[in-house]
């Protein structure tokens, strides 16, 4: 594989809307590059492909979880802030992949995990070594329910902890510790006891934490599940779904009584004051556009940008993972449409198809068979067309595809583990029921090995991977990618230049068109000098597209796009090509000839 020379560089957003024009890139470090042959990506490893990021022409890396951590949920279960696990090298190495980012214009955002520590995180370690220690508060304790109505000790029983809360990773939320003979929250896994935010030590803690991380030359966080750490202190009980062991204690934690404050704190005790381009990202599960507005309006000093999961959510029945359905394209525009119409004049989202915890966009979006190229590339065009900062996760340039796994053995991942062990014991379901569940969206599906060329292991790693290589990486793979022009990695070059020398995809306002049309996606971005009408064709038919909105269709042809440059299409330009009709998985973005009026 060879790295052609740089482009030249593009004009440089300034400090006020830099990351509304940037794109970012998340490395999920495991799964990326292994150095030294034990199996498990590193720094090194990443380091080795920076290059390679370049040329793809991102402008910031986030990077998941390299801290020190038992690696119980792949280390977003952390115990230690400010050191890196040997999993993945050392503090001088990071320091290392920082400069070499710096160098080559890009930025380095870490993952922020505060909601929750590991359980041998010392913190931790010292909260549950008895009631008076001065760290308990540190954390959420409760005795078991009915010694806390006898007022008495009680040894743990059935319903005995102190509310009916479900984990995220299946069983209660509480774990009994026989140390104390009390109880601690997780919404995660046991080994995740989740921090008491109430408590000002723990914040000023975690604030003394991030400008340490910033000292060091860091440009930002993506802020994991931030929108957790408010609960209702009352821990109240939850109603039961049908057929669920646990109670949804969400309501009582997704966007609790003090999280605006609790994030304008954090925003004056680590970033104001700062110079230079930092960057904010919040993960927000179940956020609503209106809460996102708050969040990210820069008026408000929270986070610039927010992560929501509701187009995740859409081929899930009553967002149960476990229970997929069939993708509505009617339903994602709806979806889609209403978060770019609520931010449309304050605030700002975050654009992705797939990341570390989704199952891979080609594979859960588009046709990852006969048109897994096309379907990939048109995807890349309609999200980053859209109004906000796009994200590409690791391997998605290649249009890497979900992975077939056999076996429960052949998971890692605890989410899937502990669901299959609750679902196969307690509810009644076989092995084969619960694997066929499981393989459209577990997370595995996303943390195979970067393919890197057709060799032994994908050129991931000489020793044996941590989890499988999809057996497609003999012929989708970067090696076979970089160096040609039709390929899905030039494409992504493609729509990520489009994005830095078009203000109109950054700043444009959006107007959804067709939202009734089960199989085309259509849109326009519009400046007073510039509009774009993007076409993508979600379907493996043809369509044609006809408008009747504002743009009144004349013949085939709607009035003003007569003479419409095409500007970025994911077929060989054919002049003879009718301008509104899309071939399978078709992608095109038009720009309107001169006679068009402004808007």
């Amino acid at each position: 594989m060879t790295v052609e020379q740089a482009p030249a560089e593009e004009p440089k957003a300034t400090s006020s809307d830099w990351f509304q024009r940037a794109v970012v890139y998340q490395i999920y470090p495991r799964s990326f590059a292994d150095s030294n042959g034990d199996g498990i990506g590193d720094l090194p490893g990443i380091i080795s492909k920076l290059d390679y990021l370049k040329r793809l022409g991102v402008d910031v890396v986030w990077l998941s979880p390299i801290y020190t951590s038992p690696q119980d949920d792949n280390g977003y279960d952390i115990s230690d802030y400010r050191n890196v696990d040997p999993l993945f090298g050392t503090l001088e190495q990071l320091r290392d992949l920082t400069d070499g980012l710096h160098a080559r214009g890009m930025k380095l955002v870490m993952d922020l995990v505060v909601n929750h520590t590991s359980d041998e995180h010392p913190w931790f370690v010292e909260s549950r070594s008895s009631k008076d220690n001065p760290k308990r508060d540190w954390y959420w304790w409760r005795p078991p329910r009915e010694a806390a109505a006898a007022g008495a000790g009680s040894a743990p029983g059935t319903g005995s902890e102190p509310n009916n809360w479900g984990s995220a990773f299946s069983g209660p939320a509480w774990e009994f510790d026989q140390a104390t003979g009390e109880y601690y929250l997780h919404i995660f896994s046991k080994k995740q006891p989740d921090l008491n935010w109430e408590n000002p030590e723990v914040r000023a803690a975690v604030y003394e934490m991030m400008n340490w991380w910033l000292d060091r030359g860091v440009d930002g966080f993506r802020m994991d599940v931030i929108n957790f750490i408010s609960k209702d202190t009352s821990l109240p009980d939850s109603p039961r779904g049908d057929g669920k062991l646990y109670g949804d204690g969400t309501p009582f934690y997704i966007d609790g009584p003090r999280m605006h404050e609790f994030l304008q704190e954090m925003h004056r005790e680590v970033f104001a004051g700062r110079t230079g381009e930092l960057l904010t990202v919040g993960e927000m599960p179940g956020v609503t556009v209106e809460e996102a507005v708050l969040y990210t309006d820069p008026a408000r000093a929270e986070v610039d940008m927010v992560f929501q999961f509701e187009h995740v959510a859409l081929d899930q029945e009553e967002g149960d993972k476990w229970r997929p359905k069939k993708l509505l394209l009617t339903e994602l525009k709806q979806t889609l449409g209403r978060w770019q119409d609520g931010l449309a004049e304050r605030g700002w989202n975050s654009l992705y198809w797939g990341n570390h915890d989704q199952a891979r966009a080609v594979s859960r979006f588009g046709d990852d068979g006969t048109y897994r190229e096309l379907s990939a590339k048109m995807l890349a065009g309609i999200l980053h067309l859209h109004r906000g900062t796009p994200y590409v996760y690791q391997g998605e340039e290649l249009g890497m595809t979900n992975m077939t796994f056999g076996a429960i053995s052949d998971y890692r991942d605890i989410e899937v583990l502990n669901h299959h062990r609750e679902a196969t014991t307690h509810l009644g379901h076989t092995d084969a029921e619960v694997l066929a569940a499981l393989a459209p969206l577990n997370r595995d599906n996303a943390r195979t090995p970067v393919q890197w060329d057709a060799s032994r292991h994908a050129g991931f790693t000489t020793g044996a991977p941590w989890i499988a290589v999809n057996p497609n990486a003999n012929h989708i793979n970067a090696a076979a990618q970089v160096d040609d022009p039709d390929s899905v990695f030039s494409f992504y070059r493609k729509v990520i230049a489009l994005r830095h020398a078009e203000p109109v995809v950054s700043h444009g306002t959006f107007t959804m068109l067709l939202p009734d049309d089960p199989h085309v996606y259509a849109f326009t971005r519009s400046l007073p000098d510039t509009t774009f009408l993007v076409l993508g064709n979600f379907s493996g038919q043809d369509q044609k597209v006809t408008l009747d909105d504002a743009d009144v269709a004349v013949g085939d042809v709607p009035a003003g796009w007569d003479s419409a440059e095409l500007v970025l299409g994911n077929y060989p330009a054919d002049a003879a090509a009718p301008l509104l009709h899309l071939r399978p998985w078709e992608l095109k973005v038009l720009r309107a000839g001169a006679g068009r009026p402004a808007r």
